[in-house]
């Protein structure tokens, strides 16, 4: 899905890998309860005041010590703390530590993993799956986590008509919603309509689980899009994940403590997170966030800008932070042609020039483009040499559905020239520009986010390639809501330069939006009746195909098509995918970058520690 950030901060994560920490692995099961770590009374007491479901979730990681807080800067306050409205980052960042799910997702391994739910079954016809919870689960504030909490957040809340959230669409299928009962509980059965690949990512860890007991009367009274406000006091933000609310101070800070009931033990049988607290510290823009940082004010870093490299280097190599590698991500900048046949609503008239509409609907044209981008110099330039080139629709960062066998694009303005001249392009009469075999001048607008020195420095670079072959450029950089506005709502566009990014799930499900003909994210022609091209019902096809098989083998295949097919239509003309870096202070434990997500180095907190 596309992210909603400016593309500074969608590639503000580039640098060089000094040091890359490792510590934990995945989360394993427990059979039984863990006894409580001897290693101090307090713990026991802990332990003793607050008791561990049965069994707890044990971390296989470096045993760590209790204690300290990590300091995190913040582009803005949270809006607010409600993580199923949540839709905005500075929100989610900090609601994300307060929730759990029935499972959870290892992010560099990307396996699932037990969470809530001890464990699970599914039917042998694929659709029905039963998931059994530990005994004894707690929220924050000490009530008991039952099955009637997950029935709660699906039914009452996610399936509600009345609330508005961005998860309810992703799990209605063919018009049907999963059925989701309660057997007992400690037991939820979901039945889904068809079989649901991505079903225990999704909907298993994908979904944060709220509290019945707290949040059933702003349900029935209709306030529930304002409950868990930036105004509600701290002892009635309930949650089960590893921290809670402790103090919020507009445009200064959040401070996040330690949940008392948390599910998870290390070996030892040591209560997680190992930390007191963390602190969300606001700061103005990302120059403050890397200077806090630097400065020692700040203990983690997940965007390391390609601008701040020198000064990240030099701290790193005078042992004021570790520079971390996390290597290749899943996130992609690329041009976009406006494909759309339809006609502007208000005016009656073709929502783009028909001249230029057939040029952005030929194959050839877009591959021409793909041509005559220069993506080596782009990336040298803005991107300090941090990044690789793009051709397709994912990155070779996603280890377990990138196909590396598709068509590439390599720097060719003679190819490019070819491909034109084949639809009637070239240059005419001794002139230096291109035109059609109607006598139009090759000639667009280019839209871009403002705020951002990469996109910009792209854009122009972009704009020079493009005129060394004849055709014209309009570089428009405009505010951020407007370019989405564009390309989403009024589809008054010719050519816009974005960013694709990915959440902490690979999965192929997650694209579904952008890459079927109907998706509302399908930029090039978003909400289609019917396929407006045949490789675009067949990527409709595949992609239906593959989210009703539990068959990896037969999902590789037919998303390995679909990347095929992308590559060789180019709607999406891919430039680069960075390569991602963060930082952290030296002294915090049990650090595992990851490129998988906006958290590379804090993805993990609840098993960080300061090290003594």
């Amino acid at each position: 899905m596309r992210m909603n950030m400016t593309l500074a901060q969608a590639v503000a994560v580039l640098g060089a890998a000094v040091v890359c920490l490792s510590g934990c692995g995945k989360k394993t099961e427990s059979g039984s309860q863990e006894n409580p770590s001897s290693e101090s009374a307090a713990e026991s007491s802990d332990t003793n005041t607050y008791p561990l479901p049965d069994p707890p979730v044990v971390v296989d990681c470096h045993a760590g010590v209790r204690g300290g807080r990590l300091i995190i800067s913040e582009l803005g306050d949270p809006k607010t703390f409600n993580y199923i409205t949540a839709n905005e980052q500075s929100s989610i960042d900090i609601c994300r530590f307060m929730f759990w799910n029935l499972l959870n997702i290892d992010e560099p391994s990307q396996e699932v993993e037990p969470g809530l739910a001890e464990f699970w079954t599914n039917s042998p016809d694929g659709k029905t799956w039963t998931f059994r919870l530990r005994k004894n689960l707690r929220w924050s504030d000490g009530a008991p986590l039952t099955a009637d909490d997950v029935v709660f957040t699906w039914n009452e809340v996610i399936y509600n008509p009345k609330i508005d959230n961005v998860t309810r669409d992703g799990f209605i299928i063919d018009g049907k919603e999963f059925k989701i009962t309660k057997v007992d509980d400690l037991t939820i059965q979901v039945e889904t309509p068809v079989v649901y690949a991505p079903f225990l990512a999704d909907f298993g860890a994908g979904v944060p689980i709220i509290p019945k007991h707290i949040l059933e009367q702003a349900v029935t009274n209709g306030t529930f899009t304002s409950a868990y406000s930036i105004n509600t006091k701290p002892e009635e933000l309930v949650g089960s994940g590893p921290y809670r609310l402790k103090e919020y101070k507009p445009s200064q800070y959040t401070i996040l403590e330690r949940n008392p009931y948390f599910l998870e033990v290390d070996t030892n049988g040591t209560r997680l997170p190992y930390l007191d607290d963390i602190i969300f510290t606001v700061v103005p823009d990302f120059d403050a966030e890397a200077l806090r940082i630097l400065s020692g004010e700040a203990d983690a870093d997940d965007m390391v800008r390609p601008m701040d490299y020198d000064r990240f280097k030099a701290a790193a190599d005078q042992g004021k932070i570790a520079l971390l590698d996390p290597g290749i991500g899943l996130d992609m900048i690329s041009l976009c042609f406006n494909e759309n046949t339809n006609m502007n609503a208000k005016t009656g008239k073709p929502l783009l020039d028909p001249n230029k509409l057939k040029w952005f609907r030929d194959m050839r044209f877009r591959q021409a483009i793909s041509y005559a981008m220069n993506r080596e110099a782009m990336i040298q330039a803005a991107y300090s040499g941090r990044a690789i080139p793009a051709y397709g629709f994912d990155t070779p960062g996603d280890k377990k559905w990138f196909n590396p066998n598709i068509q590439t694009y390599p720097y060719d303005p003679a190819k490019a020239l070819e491909l034109l001249k084949e639809m009637g392009i070239e240059k005419r009469n001794g002139d230096n520009f291109l035109t059609d075999s109607n006598g139009n001048k090759i000639e667009f607008v280019l839209n871009a986010n403002t705020g951002s020195s990469v996109a910009e420095k792209c854009c122009i670079f972009v704009q020079d390639d493009f005129k060394k072959i004849g055709i014209s450029v309009i570089y428009q950089p405009i505010e951020f809501n407007s370019l989405i506005s564009k390309m989403s709502e009024t589809f008054e566009y010719e050519c816009a330069f974005s960013a694709f990014g990915s959440g902490s799930v690979v999965d192929p499900s997650g694209s579904m939006n952008i890459l079927r003909s109907d998706g509302f994210t399908h930029d090039w022609f978003p909400q289609q009746k019917t396929p407006s091209t045949p490789w675009e019902a067949r990527i409709d096809k595949l992609m239906d195909d593959q989210l009703a098989t539990l068959d990896f083998n037969q999902r590789k295949k037919d998303f390995d098509e679909v990347q095929e097919i992308m590559a060789e239509q180019q709607p999406l003309i891919f430039a680069v995918t960075p390569h991602y870096y963060a930082a952290i202070k030296p002294n915090i434990g049990n650090v595992r970058p990851t490129a998988m997500g906006g958290y590379r180095a804090t993805w993990n907190a609840e098993e960080l520690y300061i090290k003594k």
